[in-house]
């Protein structure tokens, strides 16, 4: 009788616990990366002794909390901190060994060499400071992760300032009158909007490609610097043309920005703290809001100021703040935090011990994050295998539908106020309110999410937020004719707790490597520029100025938004039940054969757990 066969696609219901593995075992086929077959496992016969079984720590546990203990040390037998979200790569703890350091997958020696070896293989700049040993204390960890913050974060956050200047500032010149002075009505609006938006979209995965091919520490200063050439140009357009033409190049220039500095700072941070990161990044977006705002009150005051409009002189000066921004991240960007010594400064900013620190947890919480050199391309086959790695795809579904609700609400917002009667001034002060509730939101929803441990059920209250609000201006009878019963139902719609940090955290998490994390990063962004692409055009200059049609679109938009929440907590769910079961039914051996000689890499390793 042939030996049984067991599959990574875990299309089987259950595998026979009772397994042996002989010296000749083959784990994966070399030709086909997303299954592996167990081609030399035999049925033991019951009267053989049981294996010892395993527990093993899944990467979708809850997150260790925060260690109040000063000299609590972190990488030592001596210790057993509270459960890290390091992913179950090479990591095994038998249940009656209470010293087991669950928070260091590293331990196990023979765990230790094999990353070792791919850290050596693939030349990982951060290779000479890996130690699986190195111990530090909570109070070190801590004032190196506000170092972190003050060092990595706070530029992150300026440099995201810079792109939202420019990108947003669109909004306080049709406040300006620039479409009556350029010629142009709501439709050009609408498709100038669009082409910005596909040219972003289009230009994400290539920007991403070029960024993990010669640095991010490279590009995106490089990005910055051409689209803020192309931003001061705005203050010269003439026409229909013009304007066409500057959207579609700042789309191209602007394109995979985002998804570039996510993966710059993961480099520095673990997979718990990026989240938090990224909602400190994100209430940039909010932030430049109130900035510009101010700004475009000052600013717009100067129409007829040497014959220019207000608007023109906004172009200009908002794009040359970028542009000083651009230049001053060519030396506000390390590559790794082992090359912060330069030239510039000679001292760097961290002590070797420091950077050995800020690596190693790196890599104890994700391993995979070095199995790239931070300047090497993504082959072509590496590329294809990130992007069929259909469990991503329901994070790709939710980006496409659930920023859609909001969208045409903000994008018209100061179109919206100038026609319920408030002046060009009051306008832009009014647009204030919603982006400082939305500061308050946008951190709230993320760090209930780290409490709770729990993305999904936390993110859906975005959709939530914003369903009361659509039915509102969809069906009540005020809207337009009560100016600030109106204005009020805005404002609370733009206050939502915005999930894009939860979600992009989360999709970083699942992809569980590099390779995979960098093409996903970039799919995700353009789901959600799919998205804001269609929003674009349901708001349209025939439904106005009560937009019932646009709005009773909306409102299916958001009712979808929350089904798909709902689908992806369910499908990631079935899905690690689906490789528990294959993995609990292979003994102690067959798990420690198959994280020595599986080629399986990523989110399909039978060994990672999703997060949801």
């Amino acid at each position: 009788m042939s030996p049984p066969k067991y599959t990574a696609d875990l299309e089987r219901d259950s595998v026979d616990p009772a397994i042996s593995i002989s010296s000749s075992i083959s784990l994966l086929d070399d030709d086909d990366a997303s299954s592996f077959e167990l081609s030399e496992f035999h049925v033991v016969e019951p009267a053989l002794p049981t294996v010892p079984r395993l527990t093993t720590k899944m990467s979708y546990q809850p997150l260790a909390s925060d260690d109040r203990e000063e000299q609590k040390t972190y990488g030592s037998l001596d210790t057993s901190p509270s459960q890290s979200s390091s992913s179950l790569l090479g990591e095994s703890l038998r249940t009656d060994d209470p010293a087991s350091n669950i928070d260091n997958p590293f331990l196990d020696t023979e765990t230790a060499e094999y990353w070792r070896h791919v850290y050596d293989n693939c030349q990982y700049e951060c290779r000479h400071v890996f130690n699986p040993k190195l111990e530090w204390s909570a109070r070190e960890e801590k004032e190196l992760v506000r170092k972190l913050d003050w060092k990595v974060c706070l530029w992150a956050c300026v440099m995201f300032f810079g792109l939202q200047v420019d990108r947003g500032n669109l909004a306080q010149a049709v406040s300006d009158n620039m479409l009556d002075d350029l010629g142009l009505d709501t439709n050009d609006y609408n498709y100038g909007h669009s082409i910005f938006l596909v040219s972003f979209l289009l230009a994400e995965l290539p920007s991403q490609l070029l960024s993990k091919a010669v640095g991010p520490d490279r590009w995106i200063p490089m990005q910055m610097v051409l689209w803020s050439f192309v931003a001061i140009s705005q203050c010269a357009l003439t026409g229909r043309g013009s304007f066409l033409l500057t959207r579609s190049l700042l789309g191209f220039l602007e394109g995979g920005f985002i998804p570039d500095l996510v993966l710059w700072l993961s480099y520095f941070y673990t997979s718990r703290e990026l989240p938090i990161r990224l909602s400190y990044f994100w209430t940039t977006l909010s932030v430049t809001g109130i900035v510009t705002s101010l700004l475009a009150f000052v600013l717009l005051h100067l129409r007829g100021f040497l014959g220019w409009e207000g608007w023109r002189w906004l172009f200009l000066v908002e794009g040359v703040i970028t542009l000083c921004v651009g230049i001053a991240s060519f030396f506000m960007m390390p590559a790794s935090a082992v090359q912060t010594k330069t030239w510039f400064r000679p001292r760097g900013w961290f002590t070797e011990r420091e950077e050995a620190i800020v690596v190693n947890r790196v890599l104890r919480d994700d391993p995979s994050k070095g199995d790239m050199h931070n300047r090497q391309a993504l082959t072509p086959k590496r590329l294809w295998e990130a992007l069929k790695d259909y469990d991503l795809w329901p994070l790709y579904a939710i980006g496409l539908c659930a920023y859609v609700p909001q969208s045409p609400p903000k994008n018209y917002l100061t179109l919206t106020l100038r026609s319920l009667g408030f002046s060009t001034f009051s306008t832009n002060i009014l647009t204030i309110p919603a982006d400082i509730f939305h500061i308050f939101n946008l951190i709230l929803l993320t760090r209930l999410s780290e409490w709770l441990n729990e993305r999904s059920l936390v993110a859906i209250a975005q959709p939530l937020w914003t369903l009361p609000c659509i039915i509102a201006l969809r069906f009540w009878g005020g809207v337009v004719e009560d100016r600030w019963g109106t204005y009020a139902i805005i404002m609370t719609l733009l206050s939502y707790p915005y999930c894009h940090a939860i979600l992009v955290g989360w999709c970083s998490k699942n992809s569980n490597n590099v390779g995979t994390r960098t093409v996903s990063a970039a799919l995700y962004n353009m789901s959600v520029q799919s998205g804001s692409v269609y929003a674009s055009y349901i708001y349209r200059d025939d439904d106005k100025p009560l937009y019932r049609r646009g709005n009773t679109t909306l409102l299916v938009i958001n009712l979808v938004a929350i089904l798909v929440f709902l689908l992806t907590k369910l499908y990631y769910v079935w899905r690690n039940k689906q490789k528990e079961r294959v993995w609990n039914g292979l003994s102690e051996e067959q798990q420690v054969e198959y994280r020595k000689t599986t080629k399986i890499q990523g989110s399909r390793r039978l060994d990672f757990r999703f997060a949801h």
